[in-house]
C-alpha cells in the first residue's frame, strides 16, 4: 500500500537521524537551554531576518496552537478562526478546553478576509452589552489553510491592518508553512510572515522532522513568560535538545524549503493528471495537498493500492479526496499512481 493520507507517514528526513545519532552521546543542558537549541533560534531569527524574535520549540501542531491561543487571551476572550479552521473542527475543543471560545467566521477556501475579522469586531463593540458576549481577542489563520490555499502578501497585509486597528493580535499557523512558502504563484516570504504575524510557528512535524514545531514570537507584548506558558501546559520537553538538533539541521542549507518543494513537486504532478483526465478539484491548491472529486467506483479502484482520506461526500456517486505529499515522496510512486489515475479514468469513461 502506497500511502498518500497525510505528510507525516515517515519518520524523518535522514540528515536529521544521521545528526541526532551523531550527538546521542553529548551531555547538554535541558528544556531547550542547549546551544542546538540556541543554534536553531539564531538560525531561525536569521532566516527571519527578525534578530529580536522569541523562539521557542514544541512537540506538536495541537499543543503549541493551545499553547499560543491561552496565552494571549483573557478570561472573556475570544479567537476568530474560520470555520474550516484547524483548531475549529480537528483539535478535539482543545481551544474550548482552556476556556476559550472559536469565534468562526464563514470560509469556502480556508481564508479568514480581513473584512470578516473587521465586521465581527464591529459587531461585538456596537451592542449595546458586549460585555454579555465573549470578546474576539485575537486573529487565528493558517497558511497553507486546511484546503491547500494561500494567502497572497497583500491579503495578509490587509489583515495586519484590520488587525492593528481593531487592536487584535495576528496568529499564524505553520504547521506545513514550507508547503505554503515554495507553492506555486506565491509572492509571500517568511520575512514578510515575521514582519506581519505577532506571532507564528514553524511546522516540522509535517515537514522532515521526526516531531517539533517553532515558535516565532515578534510582539515583544505577547514574549514576555512564554515558557512559564509552556511548562504549564505540558510542552517543556525535558530532553529538548531532540528539537533544536531537528530545527538546526533543517535550516542549514537551505534544507526546509528543499523539501518542501519536493512534496509540492510531487502533488503539482498528480494535480495535472486528474486534471488531463478530467477530474475536478474541489480546491486551487498549489501546495502539497490535492483534492480532487471522484467517483466512486474510481475510489474503490484506486483504493487497492493507495491510501488516502476522504474528505467529503458531493453526492451519493461522488466525494472529494484528500491526496497529501511529503518530503519522503517517491517519484516512483508518483509514477505508479499517475498511471493508474489515467486508467481509472478509462474505465470511467467506458
Amino acid at each position: 500500500m502506497i500511502r498518500f493520507e497525510n505528510d507525516y507517514s515517515e519518520g524523518a528526513h535522514e540528515k536529521i537521524l544521521k545528526r541526532i545519532v551523531e550527538t546521542n552521546e553529548e551531555q547538554t543542558a535541558g528544556y531547550g537551554t542547549d546551544e542546538h537549541c540556541e543554534k536553531a533560534r539564531n538560525d531561525i531569527r536569521k532566516a527571519c531576518n527578525a534578530n529580536d524574535a522569541d523562539v521557542h520549540f514544541l512537540v506538536g501542531g495541537t499543543q503549541t496552537n493551545t499553547t499560543v491561543i491561552s496565552s494571549i487571551l483573557r478570561p472573556h476572550q475570544g479567537v476568530v478562526s474560520a470555520t474550516t479552521g484547524h483548531i475549529a473542527g480537528l483539535e478535539t475543543g482543545a481551544i474550548e478546553s482552556t476556556g476559550h471560545k472559536v469565534l468562526t467566521v464563514p470560509s469556502e477556501d480556508g481564508k479568514v478576509q480581513a473584512g470578516q475579522v473587521k465586521e465581527i469586531y464591529d459587531a461585538h463593540m456596537s451592542l449595546g452589552t458586549p460585555e454579555h458576549r465573549v470578546q474576539p481577542g485575537m486573529v487565528y489563520i493558517s497558511h497553507p489553510t486546511e484546503m491547500g490555499t494561500t494567502y497572497s502578501r497583500s491579503e495578509l497585509e490587509e489583515l495586519k491592518r484590520v488587525c492593528q486597528e481593531c487592536d487584535l493580535p495576528l496568529f499564524l499557523d505553520g504547521a506545513r508553512l514550507g508547503y505554503g512558502l515554495v507553492s506555486e504563484g506565491t509572492d509571500l516570504t517568511l520575512e514578510d510572515i515575521a514582519r506581519l504575524c505577532d506571532v507564528f510557528y514553524i511546522g516540522g512535524t509535517k515537514i522532515g522532522a521526526l516531531f517539533g514545531e517553532a515558535v516565532v514570537i515578534t510582539n515583544e507584548r505577547l514574549q514576555k513568560d512564554f515558557r512559564y506558558l509552556i511548562k504549564q501546559r505540558g510542552g517543556l520537553l525535558a530532553k529538548g535538545r531532540l528539537l533544536g538538533i531537528q530545527f538546526e539541521t533543517l535550516f542549514e542549507d537551505g534544507l526546509y524549503l528543499r523539501i518542501s518543494k519536493h512534496a509540492v513537486d510531487m502533488a503539482l504532478i498528480i494535480r495535472e493528471a486528474f486534471v488531463e483526465g478530467g477530474f475536478s478539484l474541489r480546491y486551487d491548491s498549489k501546495t502539497n495537498q490535492q483534492f480532487p472529486i471522484l467517483p466512486n467506483e474510481v475510489l474503490t479502484e484506486l483504493g487497492k493500492h493507495y491510501s488516502f482520506s476522504i474528505w467529503e461526500k458531493i453526492n451519493d456517486t461522488q466525494s472529494v479526496v484528500r491526496i497529501c505529499t511529503s518530503y519522503a515522496t517517491k517519484k516512483e510512486h508518483v509514477e505508479a499512481f499517475i498511471q493508474d489515475i489515467k486508467k481509472c479514468q478509462l474505465t470511467a469513461v467506458h
